[in-house]
């Protein structure tokens, strides 16, 4: 009688533990697709934040390019109009091939400042289809003349910075003396809110054929401690290589051997 119980809790133990297993095999199934979904939902929304980010950014070059041409043409326009006005004062009889080469002049940059702004309309037009409003998008560009402000600005909110410019500085085509603002100012801005940085060092160089940018930031001494934010996450570098490689340009960002970030742009230049 008792080998019969014995045999029959064996059974019954034997029976729970194969149900056991097998719910526990379905369970990890379960798990694993979970997982798997999961991971897949992050990517898409990783892939997606991206996407917006550069989308973004890319408006924004938009934006700030249609100010610097639109600007030179407009003064392209007025010298052509005062032109043809100053020669039909000062010269009895005008040529009339050059009055008419001036008036093409004049009517070519109004066509074209009007092309500018149909085209600003398609590349970065707001959600209402209204002008933006944001007082920045009418401010004037900063360029690398800004710089020292900017450091003013970063260092007067706790992170140090040094600035070295060698070569000799020249002025920029405005498209190009924006993106390196904007270099400087994205990687001090990480820095300052990411990295925790000690310490920054800016180097602009100028060469024959390209400028130089270099940023670099030096972590505080002490065990690397978690990032006070996560918000960005490299978003703004994706930016910042957009407009980089609008000029032909090579752009590198990446840690540094002993902890801390550097931040690398080359922006061709035509020779002096």
């Amino acid at each position: 009688m008792l080998v019969a119980v014995l045999l029959v809790s064996l059974a019954l133990a034997a029976a729970a533990a194969a149900t056991f297993g097998a719910l526990l095999a379905r369970a990890r199934r379960r798990h694993r697709r979970a997982l798997g979904e999961q991971g897949w939902l992050l990517e898409r929304e990783r892939q997606s934040a991206a996407t917006g980010a550069v989308a973004a950014e890319r408006a924004r070059i938009a934006r700030e390019l249609h100010d610097i041409v639109s600007h030179n043409v407009s003064v392209m326009v007025v010298q052509a109009a005062a032109a043809r006005e100053v020669l039909a004062v000062a010269v009895e009889s005008v040529p009339p091939d050059v009055a008419e080469a001036l008036s093409a002049v004049e009517a070519a940059g109004r066509d074209a400042l009007k092309e500018l702004r149909h085209l600003l309309g398609l590349l970065a037009p707001t959600a209402d289809g209204a002008d933006p409003a944001d007082p920045e998008d009418f401010a004037p560009q900063p360029g690398l003349d800004a710089l020292s402000r900017l450091v003013d600005r970063i260092a007067f909110a706790g992170l140090p910075v040094d600035v070295r410019i060698t070569g000799e500085p020249r002025p920029l085509p405005a498209g190009i003396d924006v993106t390196a603002y904007r270099i400087v100012q994205e990687a001090l801005t990480n820095a300052l809110k990411h990295a925790q940085a000690a310490q920054a060092e800016v180097a602009v160089r100028y060469t024959d054929r390209s400028l130089r940018i270099e940023v670099l930031n030096t972590p505080r001494p002490g065990p690397p401690s978690r990032p006070t934010t996560t918000s960005g996450s490299g978003r703004g570098l994706l930016g910042l290589r957009q407009r980089v490689t609008v000029y032909g340009g090579d752009f590198n960002a990446s840690r540094r051997f002993g902890g801390g970030f550097r931040v690398r742009a080359r922006i061709p230049l035509d020779p002096p």
